[in-house]
């Protein structure tokens, strides 16, 4: 068989084809679940995150959230400028959306919380605090590693 400009280029689209095709097949396996599914919504409500943020950084004493040494359990010492706060504790795992989870909040009277971290996989996690004290409301986010 005699190798000639038109077998070059038949063999160049070929392969050019069969890596289209093959990106097209990879690019439909990804798992894109890690993105919010109110990807719009979240991004409309950024002004809002970004004043409870103001807010929060303009707190005499800040949140704190701590792990404990051994790692089974998470605590949230809150302003005790405040009084009494609710809102709520999201646990973000960048790496499994099935992990992700909320808890109230509801510090005892010396406005601290623990929440057990027993049962969570280990690895890094975001933990995201949404509070308000009935007048202001205040937000924060921080990276752990369980």
């Amino acid at each position: 068989m005699k190798f000639n400009w038109g077998t070059g280029i038949a063999v160049f689209y070929s392969l050019f084809v069969i890596t289209m095709v093959y990106s097209v097949y990879r690019s439909t396996q990804f798992d894109n679940s890690l993105v919010s599914e109110h990807y719009y919504a979240d991004d409309l409500k950024y002004q809002e995150r970004f004043d409870k943020l103001s807010n929060a950084q303009a707190l005499k004493q800040d949140l704190e959230i701590q792990t404990a040494e051994s790692g089974s359990q998470v605590e949230l010492f809150f302003p005790g400028e405040l009084g009494r706060v609710h809102g709520e504790i999201h646990f973000f795992c960048p790496s499994d959306q099935g992990s992700d989870f909320k808890v109230n909040i509801a510090p005892n009277l010396n406005h601290r919380q623990v929440i057990s971290t027993s049962g969570l996989k280990s690895g890094l996690w975001r933990v995201k605090v949404d509070w308000s004290d009935g007048k202001r409301a205040y937000y924060k986010e921080e990276v752990i590693q369980i």
